[in-house]
């Protein structure tokens, strides 16, 4: 009886046994309510906290001809601005709507770099005045001593790009696209003599209506190790074209000299002499300096422009990138975010966990080595593939994600020049490659905690290296979470970077200042790689395949080619 009474008290104590009956459904209705309430308000949170995003769930619903299209009209807002405020200068300030010049007539250097995106994007209307330019305004024959390395990429791999995809796609060709070739002839022979040094390195600089090549002012005179080793794609590929072995052959011979000095582990410092042809530093990072060598992108990329020909190459990036493993990748300290250290010491010296966003190269470049070109589905069905290559895909992964992160940790959405990461000591020792990394936390207040942006740093060039990276994993594995990266770092440029007046875009001075302070200069590959490459991550992924080309370091776009000559040199003994 006791029990009875207590569960009848029970009973009459619940607001529902008080309530009406026709106001228990409301009651059961609002706990669901405030279920779901609940749990929108942790998705939410959730959602907040998730750097990785949600959108790319939906890739396939997402109109990406859409996007692509205003990618194409912030180049043509770019171009336009140029045209009309800066026409013939080698430089535009987009703020003050002026140009400015590198040398007395100027070198066509934005021109000459915005060729093969002006082809690529079917504008057709904006292609004959670059043209009548070239024919009509562009000389060498100057006084002008210009670095050896930047016109190699920009205005040789320009023209050699113009030169090809003329011949590639019906809309861009003219009868008068034998200009390309003939410039690119014309230019390549004023560079030769940086090549007359007594190693075979090139100097840093070479006078172009002297004929004569000039040591850095800086560094004890030696050489960018970066510099030498990436003008091999654009001699090699000039050679094929007009049967002159020549280019190829100086080219060849500073890949040899490099490789001759035996560096431990594939890891060469970031200077080399070149009469000696001996390194003069001890440091080794894969930032600038020593960016090209072993990615943007002359080791493997040289093995696929020969369809495969000169294997030599793919050893040297093997050995490279193993060393890589090594040496210079540790994580950070609260989300385990793999990154790539520097060694200001060298070899068995302590770690700088610094890493510029030129690296921001290697993801890209690690999942096109290890596929050659094709989707990973593909590469996973051949025979040679194995876990070292699927080790290899997650180490791309992993660095894409940091270099995502220098995206979405800023108040802009802007990647920082340089990022420094919160590391704890032990991870900063030497061989990092020797010892197990933490697993990568997905939570965007543990990224925020690991990046230090100084401001010094904090300057944002309008730089290509992240969305190059982007357009090369959307297309090896086919996750459409990079296309949606590259999406939101369009809009980011678009909001922070457009000046009013139709006058173009610009680079600015502090990405986590909003709005950022413009620095009143339009890099010439804004035109020339990131637009190029948001274009491209956008487009059909049978447009412009991986497997046909290479990407030169500024995105020029060459093709895969049957050797004429064979590799005159072997590695030192082997």
């Amino acid at each position: 009886m006791a029990a009875q009474r207590a569960k009848a008290t029970v009973r009459r104590a619940s607001p529902h046994s008080r309530a009406p009956s026709f106001l228990k459904p409301l009651l059961g209705l609002r706990s669901i309510l405030v279920l779901v309430l609940s749990f929108m308000i942790l998705l939410f949170r959730w959602t907040r906290d998730d750097p990785i995003g949600l959108y790319h769930h939906v890739g396939n619903y997402v109109n990406w001809d859409a996007r692509r299209e205003q990618v194409k009209s912030a180049f043509i807002t770019s171009w336009d601005a140029y045209s009309a405020n800066a026409w013939g200068n080698d430089r535009y300030h987009p703020v003050s709507g002026r140009g400015s010049q590198m040398s007395p007539n100027g070198l066509g250097w934005i021109i000459v770099d915005s060729l093969d995106t002006i082809m690529l994007m079917n504008l057709t209307n904006r292609i004959d005045e670059p043209r009548k330019w070239l024919h009509r305004s562009l000389s060498y024959n100057q006084d002008q001593d210009v670095n050896t390395f930047e016109t190699t990429i920009r205005m040789l791999g320009g023209l050699l790009s113009a030169h090809y995809l003329s011949t590639k796609l019906p809309h861009a060709a003219s009868r008068r696209d034998s200009v390309y070739l003939a410039k690119a002839v014309e230019l390549a022979d004023r560079l030769l003599p940086a090549y007359e040094s007594r190693s075979g390195i090139p100097y840093a600089s070479v006078h172009l209506s002297k004929a004569k090549g000039i040591r850095s002012h800086a560094d004890g005179g030696s050489s960018s190790t970066a510099e030498a080793s990436t003008l091999q794609l654009e001699m090699k590929y000039l050679s094929y074209l007009t049967g002159n072995d020549t280019y190829w052959r100086k080219a060849e011979r500073a890949m040899k000299v490099l490789d001759d000095n035996r560096a431990r582990d594939g890891l060469v410092p970031i200077f080399v002499h070149p009469e000696s042809g001996r390194f003069t530093s001890q440091e080794i990072r894969l930032g600038s300096r020593g960016d090209s060598y072993y990615g943007l992108k002359y080791l493997v990329k040289q093995y696929l422009q020969t369809s495969g020909g000169e294997p030599v190459y793919l050893e040297m990036w093997e050995e490279a990138l193993e060393g890589i493993q090594k040496h210079l990748i540790t994580n950070t300290k609260h989300s385990g975010l793999k990154f790539v250290a520097e060694l200001p010491q060298g070899i068995g010296g302590p770690m700088s966990p610094k890493m510029d966003h030129l690296v921001c190269f290697l993801p890209g470049l690690i999942a096109l080595g290890a596929t050659r070109g094709h989707t990973l589905s593909k590469a996973r069905t051949w025979p040679s593939w194995d876990d070292k290559k699927e080790g290899q895909i997650q180490l791309a992964k992993d660095l894409m994600k940091t270099c995502w992160g220098m995206y979405a940790v800023t108040e802009t959405g802007l990647a920082p020049e340089i990022a420094w990461f919160h590391a704890d000591e032990g991870d900063l020792r030497a061989a990092p490659g020797d010892r197990s990394l933490v697993p990568t936390k997905n939570s965007l207040a543990a990224w925020k905690k690991d990046y230090i942006i100084k401001p010094l740093d904090a300057h944002n060039l309008q730089r290509p290296e992240t969305v190059e990276s982007l357009f090369m994993m959307w297309r090896i594995t086919e996750d459409p979470v990079y296309r949606e990266w590259g999406w939101k770092i369009f809009k980011a440029f678009e909001k922070h970077t457009k000046v009013g007046d139709k006058k173009g875009y610009t680079s600015v001075n502090d990405v986590n200042t909003v709005p950022p302070p413009f620095r009143d200069n339009m890099e010439s590959f804004w035109l020339a790689e990131t637009l190029k490459y948001l274009y491209l991550l956008f487009s059909p992924t049978d447009f412009i395949p991986l497997t046909e080309v290479v990407f030169n370091t500024e995105a020029h776009i060459l093709p895969v080619i049957v050797a004429k000559w064979q590799t005159r040199w072997s590695r030192s003994g082997q």
